[in-house]
């Protein structure tokens, strides 16, 4: 598997990072703690980051398939045709290259919506596919492995083409064709993003492109690069993050239009909410369906606090004491705003924890660099406004701390948000513990809204009782 236009993409992405000189690590005397020069006021409401963004960032802090629980629905196309299920990539039968490169991944079996994808995608004549799966289920290997098996190497045009929402997650699914086709050399790959110039009048002869819709259709219509008449498989990925962005969801469907009638379509999607579901229907036609049943998130093996504070510096000491008093693995804590998670992270340096600090004005990659040191110990306490309530897996969280309570953009309580946030505790059949600073009468009614909402207990905790403190920590 090779392409001439990887190291150039490379480059560019590399350019685009560069600009980010503002992540400082303080060296050992200050606690190693991550922070920007920014001290910016913004809360993290507006700081919510675009779903492409979020994507990016699951994709770069997961290396590896994560252990699913959820169960897999399947609805048929033709619901009287068998279901088949695969355990193993040998009953797949694929080219012995291509097995190869799957198992020098790091794939020792299907991932639960492979088992059930791939034998649809791969099937004779191709069926299309509607799946939902979120990073780190194996979904790009499967959907990169049917365009890899459906591809003949001797025939010099594209006739697979993958659409990504953005350049990043474009060189993303680009990596893992590298990975996957490492065997399959006579298999070429281009990109279709910008800064890749080609002369007017060329044909592109590798047989995969992968690109972002804009650029794709140029290269279709305008510049006529690619014949979509020849296009066997067409995929669309994060087809949610697609249609949040302006204009894609447009240039998504007049790419399908131009496509042949037999030509396989496979799109997936994180989330299915309705507007999804209408973009899905109108690109895909006649399709199978693969959802994932929600894994229910619980607070049962979480228990749950509050301190009455009158400031931050209030907050701040509650803090300590809850420190001083029991023995916490990792916590993350969650600021409203920048500013107050700037303060919070300097001054929990100066008591001599190494904490890290993650905020929005970070590139995506220096985000995932702060939280691989997390996960992997470097720091104990992890401080951030909103940008990371989601997603972030790290088994030792034991302690959550909501230095400001989750408020949505209108300034009410965000019930969604408030157990993502916790929820990042308790996890693995684990007990957990999260604390909740309370420093107004609002803060408390907000609090007692959570309460009413998960119908919990929330009690309060008297942080100056050193006695107190510890019983919770048993």
């Amino acid at each position: 598997m090779s392409t001439d236009s990887w190291a150039l993409s490379v480059d560019e992405q590399e350019s685009t990072v560069k600009s980010v000189g503002k992540l400082r690590i303080k060296e050992a005397g200050d606690a190693n703690i991550h922070q920007n020069d920014g001290d910016g006021d913004k809360s993290d409401e507006e700081e919510k980051e675009d779903r492409a963004t979020q994507s990016l960032l699951n994709k770069l802090i997961r290396s590896n398939v994560v252990n699913n629980t959820n169960q897999v629905e399947v609805l048929q196309r033709d619901p009287n045709s068998p279901l088949y299920s695969v355990k193993t990539f040998e009953e797949l039968r694929l080219k012995p290259q291509l097995l190869k490169g799957v198992y020098e991944m790091g794939f020792n079996r299907p991932s639960k919506i492979q088992e059930n994808a791939l034998p649809m995608m791969l099937a004779e004549p191709p069926q299309n596919l509607i799946a939902q799966s979120q990073s780190g289920t194996g979904k790009t290997a499967a959907f990169v492995l049917a365009m890899l098996s459906h591809v003949d190497p001797s025939l010099k045009w594209p006739q697979c083409l993958c659409i990504s929402p953005t350049y990043e997650l474009a060189l993303q699914t680009g990596k893992v064709i590298e990975q996957m086709g490492k065997f399959y050399s006579e298999v070429k790959l281009a990109y279709a993003v910008r800064g890749h110039k080609m002369d007017r009048g060329v044909k592109v002869k590798e047989q995969i492109v992968i690109g972002t819709p804009g650029t794709v259709l140029d290269w279709c219509v305008k510049l006529k690069f690619i014949d979509p008449k020849k296009i066997k498989v067409f995929v669309l990925d994060e087809a949610d993050v697609m249609i949040a962005t302006q204009g894609h969801q447009d240039q998504s469907i007049r790419i399908q239009r131009m496509l042949p009638k037999g030509c396989q379509m496979l799109l997936f999607s994180a989330t299915f909410e309705d507007s999804v579901w209408k973009f899905a229907e109108r690109v895909v036609p006649d399709p199978n369906i693969i959802k994932l049943k929600r894994e229910e998130e619980t607070l049962d093996t979480i228990k749950q606090y509050y301190v009455l504070c009158n400031s931050k510096e209030d907050k701040f000491n509650a803090l300590c004491n809850i420190y001083g008093a029991i023995t916490i693995a990792q916590a993350m804590i969650f600021c409203h705003t920048r500013k107050t998670a700037n303060w919070l992270a300097g001054q929990l340096s100066k008591e001599g924890h190494q904490v890290a600090l993650l905020s929005g004005e970070m590139v995506v990659e220096q985000r995932a660099a702060v939280i691989e040191r997390f996960r992997d110990g470097k720091e104990k306490v992890l401080i951030t406004t909103n940008v990371c309530a989601r997603g972030i897996d790290v088994e030792q969280v034991s302690v959550v701390i909501n230095f400001d309570l989750p408020l949505d953009k209108d300034g009410n309580p965000d019930n969604e948000t408030y157990l993502h946030r916790i929820g990042r505790t308790g996890r693995f059949g684990k007990r957990g513990l999260a604390v909740n600073m309370v420093d107004s009468q609002r803060s408390m009614e907000i609090l007692k809204t959570y309460e009413k909402h998960f119908n919990k207990k929330i009690g309060r905790l008297d942080t100056d009782d050193l006695d107190e403190i510890e019983k919770i920590g048993n």
